[in-house]
C-alpha cells in the first residue's frame, strides 16, 4: 500500500497524514512515512519527542554530493542521476510511535527546469521508498503530484487528498484529481476535515462530485489545541482515531489491499 496525501495548505493534512500511519501501525502493519512538504512537521504530529534526532536529508549537502558524485560549485557540471540511496531509509529515519519517518523536505516540481543534484537525489529516494519498500508507505506531500517521478507514480496505490468546508479547498481538490487522472493516477479519493455541521459534510459530497470520500473528520478542539502545545493530535482525539481507521478500512476495500488486524484502536502512549 504506497499512498500520496496531498490538499491545499492549511486543510489538515499533516494531521490526517500521521492519523492514516498511526491507524496502519495499530492495526499491526509497518509503517513508513515521509515528509515531502517544505514545513516539515509530520514528526511532530506523530508525537516524536526528541525532535533534536530528527534529520532533514534535504539539507544534507554533504551527503548529497557524495552521493550524486557532483562538484561543489560551477555550472553545466556532471553527476549520477541514479544515486544510491537503498541504505538510507533505516540510517535516516526516526522511529515513533511504531511508525518509522524521515524527512526529506520539498521537492522541486516536475517542468520546473531543475535537475540539480539535490533534486535528484531526493527524487531517487522517493522513489525507493514507494517503488521498492514493502512496507505501508505515506507521503504528505504539498498540494499536487507534480513532485513524483514515472516510477513512482506508476507505484502509487492511491492518492489521498484532504479537504475542508470551503470552495477553495475543493477546487484545489478537483484539481489534483486532474492532474493525477493526467499520468494515470485513478484510485484518487478525498478526505473530509474540519466537519461542524450536517451542512459541512453535504457540502463537500456535492461539490466534489462523483470522488469518493473515505471519511469525514469531525472539527475537534482537542486536535487545534494539540497544534498549539505541540502534542500529538492521535493522542488527544477520540474522534481522529476513530475516522481514520474507517478511512483505513474503506481504503483497503477499495484498492483490494490485505486486511489489517482487526481491534480495538488504543491511545498510543
Amino acid at each position: 500500500m504506497k499512498i500520496a496525501v496531498s490538499g491545499k495548505g492549511g486543510v489538515g493534512k499533516t494531521t490526517l497524514s500521521a492519523g492514516l500511519a498511526l491507524a496502519f501501525a495499530q492495526s499491526g502493519r509497518k509503517v513508513f512515512a515521509i515528509d515531502a512538504d517544505p514545513a516539515c512537521n509530520l514528526a511532530a504530529a506523530l508525537g516524536c519527542q526528541d525532535r533534536s534526532k530528527i534529520v532533514h536529508v534535504g539539507e544534507m549537502k554533504e551527503l548529497i554530493r557524495e552521493r550524486t558524485g557532483a562538484p561543489n560549485e560551477g555550472y553545466g557540471v556532471f553527476f549520477k542521476m541514479n544515486p544510491q540511496v537503498a541504505d538510507l531509509p533505516e540510517k535516516l529515519s526516526l522511529e515513533c510511535h511504531g511508525v518509522r519517518v524521515m524527512t526529506v523536505g520539498g521537492i522541486s516540481k516536475g517542468g520546473g527546469g531543475c535537475a540539480c543534484p539535490q533534486n535528484v537525489f531526493l527524487k531517487s529516494l522517493l522513489s525507493h521508498l514507494i517503488v521498492l519498500r514493502d512496507e505501508v508507505v505515506i507521503v504528505d506531500m504539498e498540494a499536487g503530484i507534480e513532485h513524483l517521478g514515472r516510477a513512482t507514480v506508476k507505484a502509487v496505490s492511491a492518492l489521498l487528498v484532504v479537504v475542508e468546508p470551503g470552495r477553495q479547498s475543493v477546487q484545489t481538490a478537483l484539481r489534483v484529481r486532474q492532474l493525477a487522472s493526467d499520468v494515470g493516477i485513478e484510485a484518487v479519493y478525498a478526505l473530509g476535515n474540519k466537519v461542524r455541521v450536517d451542512e459541512d459534510e453535504a457540502f463537500m459530497k456535492r461539490e466534489l462530485g462523483d470522488m469518493p470520500v473515505l471519511a469525514f473528520v469531525p472539527y475537534s478542539p482537542a486536535v487545534a489545541e494539540s497544534d498549539f502545545k505541540g502534542l500529538c493530535a492521535w493522542d488527544q482525539s477520540e474522534t481522529l482515531r476513530t475516522a481514520m481507521t474507517q478511512a483505513v478500512e474503506r481504503l483497503e476495500g477499495l484498492t483490494g489491499a490485505p486486511k489489517t488486524r482487526r481491534h480495538e484502536m488504543a491511545t498510543v502512549t
